[in-house]
């Protein structure tokens, strides 16, 4: 589906820095957003995938001390 050069710029005008949100039947179908937006939320997904790892490995392990997480960091 291509998208109109009037209907483009008129999302371009509209979008500038929030997402624009396509329905189907009045419920919300798509989200248009700005490739950097999309990269941002691609790196808060690894995050918190990486987090989640990291405090299941510390309830499974159990946790590091300041002194030992130091020690392992050289400081």
């Amino acid at each position: 589906m291509r998208l109109s050069s009037i209907a483009n710029k008129r999302i371009i005008k509209l979008s500038y820095n929030n997402p624009v949100y396509l329905t189907r039947n009045g419920r919300g179908e798509y989200a248009i957003i700005k490739l950097e937006e999309l990269d941002k939320l691609r790196a808060t997904v690894r995050l918190m995938a990486q987090l989640e790892e990291g405090e299941k490995s510390a309830r499974e392990k159990g946790w590091l001390s300041a002194d030992e997480v130091e020690a392992s960091l050289g400081l």
